[in-house]
């Protein structure tokens, strides 16, 4: 039985921070969890909304450093749409996990690109994994981005975002990657990302970027910022050199949402069959 270590008095959504030790089934659990969030199109912000279950308890729970209660893991499992025991169902074992069949794509873009929901629903289509390569950092930091920049700053948020990325390269993990809109600035870790995956820059106009990022409920970019167009136009135009050495180019302002998914399935696809098609543009 999976158990909070240290009962508290209110169990309310900050006050779960009891971490367990990192054992198979805890890993097993947030593995579960993370791949749950990630079909459903869940940020780590959602769920914690949806479940009543605080964000930096969830990183927990999905690095598998979490003593998560029954109740919890109902209120987490009901948010998923599934039920404690489907969370915990699958016994975890030692025996090395089997490669996933085709290559490793790697989205690249600003925030409000569309990375997740491109990402996720292509994949969805494929059967093949998906993963932001933010979460992984978030998981083996043990808290959430906003905390890492505040309380270690950018080098340490690079160095884990580079390992990261060589975990799954050493693995041979398959499947897509969203990235940070800022990786290409990071050369070593993008050297690597363009050596061991197949990049596809998801392209859009400054206004849809701006605007995708305030339908997804977040208007920090617009709060008491007169500028924040003429910055992000001015980030766009300083990164586009790097941007456009991916192999594809998705322009998702000209396509739309439903034909930027197929696009970036063709993508996989070809890349799947060993045919890649030329770098291209659409």
């Amino acid at each position: 039985m999976v158990h909070d270590v240290a009962a508290r008095k209110k169990p309310d959504a900050g006050a779960e921070e009891a971490e367990g030790t990192g054992s198979p089934l805890l890993q097993s659990l947030g593995e579960r969890v993370r791949e749950r969030r990630r079909a459903a199109g869940l940020t780590l912000r959602d769920l914690g909304a949806a479940s009543g279950v605080s964000e930096r308890f969830l990183v927990l729970v999905e690095g598998g450093k979490a003593n998560v209660s029954v109740v919890r893991l109902d209120a987490i499992a009901r948010a998923l749409d599934t039920s404690a025991s489907a969370l915990l169902a699958s016994a975890p074992t030692d025996e090395p996990r089997a490669a996933e069949k085709g290559p490793l794509v790697a989205l690249l873009g600003l925030r409000g690109a569309g990375k997740t929901t491109l990402g996720s629903r292509a994949a969805a289509r494929l059967g093949l994994p998906f993963v932001e390569l933010d979460s992984l950092v978030v998981a083996r930091a043990g808290m959430s981005l906003t905390e890492i920049f505040e309380m270690h700053g950018t080098a340490y948020f690079r160095r884990l975002e580079r390992e990261e990325l060589e975990r799954l390269v050493a693995r041979g993990d398959r499947g897509i990657v969203a990235t940070s809109g800022s990786l290409v600035t990071d050369h070593e870790t993008f050297e690597l990302l363009c050596r061991e995956a197949v990049t596809v820059w998801l392209r859009a106009r400054p206004e849809d970027h701006f605007q995708r990022v305030i339908d997804q409920g977040d208007a920090r970019p617009m709060a008491s910022r007169p500028a924040a167009m003429e910055e992000l136009r001015a980030i766009l135009r300083a990164r586009r050199a790097l941007y456009e050495r991916a192999a594809h180019i998705i322009d998702t302002s000209a396509l739309g949402l439903e034909r930027s998914i197929d696009r970036l399935v063709k993508i996989v696809n070809a890349a799947s069959r060993g045919r890649l098609p030329a770098p291209s543009v659409g």
